[in-house]
């Protein structure tokens, strides 16, 4: 089993940056392809960014294209989200993910196996 743990969510205003971290345990990350989503109110969960298990591929939604990084350190077994010029349209719980799909770019939440808890994120106007 792996375990995933999110952080580094919190309320910041509109511009802003936040950087989100996901530890996992259990297992090596280098064996997985890594993804993040998010969720906001009443919404379907969505996929912004994924990453391959060797980090030479990423996917990102167009909401968060140019604005959101995804990547990861297997050494400290851990991804990254870098968000920048957050909107209030961020606003959601951010969950990472682990897919054993990971020599492709996996988009779908049924292709991933393991979830972490998921953070809050709140972008004030």
């Amino acid at each position: 089993q792996m375990q995933l743990v999110e952080s580094g969510g919190g309320l910041v205003q509109a511009g802003d940056s936040l950087r989100l971290s996901c530890a996992a345990s259990g297992r090596t990350i280098s064996n997985y392809g890594l993804g993040w989503f998010r969720q906001a109110r009443g919404k379907e969960r969505e996929c912004i960014a994924t990453i391959t298990g060797n980090g030479d591929r990423t996917y990102y939604a167009d909401s968060v294209k140019g604005r959101f990084t995804i990547s990861r350190d297997n050494a400290e077994n851990t991804v990254y989200l870098q968000m920048n010029s957050l909107k209030p349209e961020d606003t959601a719980v951010y969950y990472c993910a682990a897919s054993t799909r990971r020599f492709t770019l996996a988009t779908s939440k049924w292709e991933y196996d393991y979830w972490g808890q998921g953070t809050q994120v709140t972008v004030s106007s």
